[in-house]
């Protein structure tokens, strides 16, 4: 008996017995599969390079969102400016505060553990003063980061995702249109 196309495939995979059945068609299926997959990681991979290489940006919810669980923690913005995003931030529209609000970070580095489950903290820098949080602040950072589109990296049980120059533009009047805009945020990825 002649092996099929095929044979050599399932006898590498320990394929179950009946291999022998297997068609020529079969076997490119199976090709066509590895190369769709081979095709799509290096895509991916040079979307992530691309992506580490020039700064993002970000608009609409997820700017608002990056914008309001980073405003809480900053120095720089004044009481009524922080309190400005946490409202339109918790789906009020109708603040007091009219002008622009600039929500900005130096670096956010966030890490979480697939070993030690509870690790949760990020480190927000904002000019000389460093802010570490943890717990569900920091996985509300984290998973932010991963909304916008930062890419993750790992290393021995730690996931890591950071950013540096963020600067978020939060426009009171123009998100009180409800047309989508009044919420810009640009960054680029960390080293």
């Amino acid at each position: 008996m002649v092996p099929s196309p095929g044979w050599d495939i399932c006898h590498r995979l320990s394929a179950p017995r009946g291999c022998e059945a297997v068609t020529r068609e079969t076997t490119m299926k199976l090709s066509m599969s590895a190369c769709l997959a081979g095709a799509m990681l290096v895509a991916g991979a040079t979307h992530v390079a691309a992506a580490s290489a020039t700064p993002a940006k970000v608009s609409g919810s997820t700017a608002l969102a990056l914008a309001g669980v980073i405003a809480p923690l900053s120095p720089i913005l004044s009481g009524a400016e922080k309190k400005a995003v946490a409202m339109l931030f918790a789906a009020n529209a109708d603040v007091p505060y009219k002008k622009p609000v600039v929500v900005t970070a130096d670096r956010i580095v966030c890490r979480t553990s697939n070993v030690d489950i509870t690790l949760r903290n990020c480190e927000v820098t904002f000019g000389k003063k460093v802010k570490t949080v943890n717990g569900s602040t920091a996985n509300e950072i984290f998973t932010t980061e991963a909304l916008a589109g930062i890419p993750p990296d790992g290393a021995a049980g730690s996931n890591f995702e950071s950013l540096s120059k963020l600067s978020c533009t939060i426009d009171p009047n123009a998100i009180r249109q409800k047309d989508g805009s009044g919420a810009d945020c640009t960054f680029q990825p960390a080293n």
